[in-house]
């Protein structure tokens, strides 16, 4: 039997983090609450600290009311509440509101910050972030940039909007570019757009490339400019212009290793390279730098543009268009 629409959340965010939600199976050994969130919470959660949180009323039901210590098991019931956070490094800047009104929020998401809590970014991802900047509890993600790509990032005021504008991404119906700086090949003749299909495996960290097989990802690839680059290093840069026109994960980065091009300061393209935790000194040069499309609700055209910039890129800057 198909399920309905996740209820919201009683417990407000904290630091901008959604509080978990427990849904009880359809049946079980248990025969109360606590029993079975100590077995499901285990390891990760002792059984002490299950209890600590029990007595100080830290489990809600969907109406918010406290979960008593001696509650039943009760099947498909659900609980909420908010777990511990995990030490981060805070993040040196802020995401940039480009636009705002009652639908959606559009903000211009900083190099080396997540867009959904996940793993060790939670308090420090765009989300969260946003959420407190902007005192909106219920925003979410529209669509998702990988961490270390900076710009364009569009999120929904509310549940009854979010359907609506994640289709816009989900159906390809958003314009999206995006400027990268890159070496510049002798040979590599651009315009061009590159076709291939991509795989990338769960558990892996890198997307690659399967030859012989239909396309899957396509992107436009474009010189704008060229600029040398450290001097002493007789390297020449390009400045890029990418147009998506799939959203395969690691799509563009991917794809310009693929042709000799990778991205300046790509920790994963061609090569992985670690990274410690709170270096934001080296940020992967890809920028989303524009995103348009027909507003899913009224009609509009709707037009975002980035106001950062792309560090390593040593020469102008060109105009876009907002």
């Amino acid at each position: 039997m198909a399920r309905g629409p996740i209820p919201p959340s009683p417990l407000p965010p904290r630091h901008g983090v959604d509080a978990q939600r427990f849904r009880m199976p359809q049946a079980g050994p248990w025969t109360s609450l606590r029993d079975h969130l100590v077995e499901r919470l285990s390891p990760g959660l002792a059984s002490d600290e299950v209890d600590r949180m029990l007595a100080a009323g830290e489990f809600v039901d969907a109406s918010g009311s406290v979960v008593p210590v001696d509650a039943p098991f009760v099947p498909q019931s659900a609980v909420w509440a908010h777990r511990d956070l995990p030490d981060e490094v805070a993040h040196p800047e802020e995401p940039v509101v480009l636009h705002r009104d009652e639908r959606i929020v559009v903000v211009d998401k900083p190099h080396d910050m997540a867009t959904m809590p996940r793993g060790r970014h939670v308090v420090q991802s765009t989300l969260a972030r946003t959420r407190v900047l902007t005192g909106e509890a219920r925003l979410t993600p529209a669509h998702r940039l990988d961490r270390p790509t900076a710009g364009v990032l569009m999120l929904t005021t509310e549940q009854r909007w979010r359907g609506a504008y994640q289709r816009v991404f989900a159906e390809a119906l958003a314009h999206k570019e995006y400027l990268a700086v890159a070496p510049v090949r002798e040979g590599l003749d651009l315009p061009l757009v590159r076709r291939t299909h991509l795989v990338k495996e769960h558990g892996t960290h890198q997307a690659h490339e399967v030859a012989g097989v239909e396309p899957n990802a396509e992107t436009l690839v474009e010189l704008l400019d060229t600029a040398p680059g450290t001097v002493g290093s007789g390297e020449e840069l390009g400045l890029y212009r990418l147009t998506p026109r799939t959203g395969r994960t690691h799509q563009l980065r991917c794809q310009l290793a693929g042709i000799g091009i990778p991205i300046v300061d790509d920790p994963l393209y061609p090569v992985a390279r670690d990274v410690r935790p709170g270096d934001f000194g080296s940020p992967l040069q890809l920028l989303a730098a524009v995103l348009a499309f027909e507003d899913p609700v009224d009609g509009t055209s709707r037009r975002f543009v980035t106001r950062r910039r792309l560090a390593r890129w040593p020469g102008r800057w060109p105009a876009l268009r907002a």
